[in-house]
């Protein structure tokens, strides 16, 4: 690995430059950003904005509305997410985390520095790393870098990393290698997720259309490349 830094500025220019900005993360309000980042584990956007919606049009995508919801009402309403019940219950015990620690009040929340409130956050049962990371950057506008399995899955197949790299180790490494800014952070992770869910597919990856497959060396490995020439 020659320059990681300049190999990492290309994939964040050509990303940009075949999808234009993502404008992610799409919600109205810091709670729906909190709310989308625990319900989008394990499943598709499209079912996220079904369980959105429906909480919007039961008029409980308030604070202090889903606080007072029982849970069991909770779960029906996100039932298309999937996981309902377990989610329900993660939902549940980040909105009273919130009015223990901050007393409801989100702008508190996140004046908090990022290192304590990202400890605290891990603290609360169902909230693993990525769910965390989303709710500081996206909610919060805190300068961390949200890893998921598609920024693995690609930075490995470009060649940057070894495929069994962890969450930590992977941060880690494009933090060390980008500039710090909340602006960035939030772009790039948005363009790997286009890209994976377009091109970069666990299975049957689309690498003649990806934008990538200029500096991916599995796709020069794989010999898709000279395949593509003859």
């Amino acid at each position: 690995m020659s320059n990681p830094k300049a190999i990492i500025a290309q994939i964040y220019n050509q990303l940009y430059q075949h999808y234009g900005p993502r404008g992610w993360w799409p919600a109205d309000s810091q709670l729906e950003v909190i709310l989308g980042a625990i319900l989008t584990q394990a499943v598709a956007w499209k079912n996220v904005e079904k369980a959105i919606a429906n909480l919007k049009e039961q008029r409980v995508l308030d604070y202090h509305a889903l606080l007072e919801l029982p849970q069991e009402k909770l779960a029906d309403l996100i039932k298309p997410a999937l996981y309902n019940r377990q989610k329900a219950k993660k939902i549940k015990a980040v909105l009273e985390f919130i009015e223990v620690e901050y007393k409801g009040s989100l702008e508190h929340m996140f004046q908090t520095p990022l290192e304590e409130l990202r400890s605290k956050l891990l603290g609360i049962w169902g909230i693993g790393p990525e769910t965390a990371d989303s709710i500081l950057l996206y909610a919060g506008n805190k300068a961390i870098f949200v890893v998921d399995t598609y920024t693995i899955r690609i930075f490995s197949r470009v060649g940057l990393v070894e495929g069994n790299v962890n969450y930590t180790q992977m941060q880690d490494f494009i933090q060390a290698h980008i500039v710090k800014q909340v602006e960035i952070y939030n772009e790039f992770h948005a363009l790997l997720v286009a890209l994976g869910a377009e091109c970069c597919r666990k299975k049957r990856p689309q690498c003649f259309k990806c934008p990538l497959k200029n500096c991916c060396q599995e796709y020069t490995w794989a010999g898709i490349g000279k395949q593509e020439v003859e």
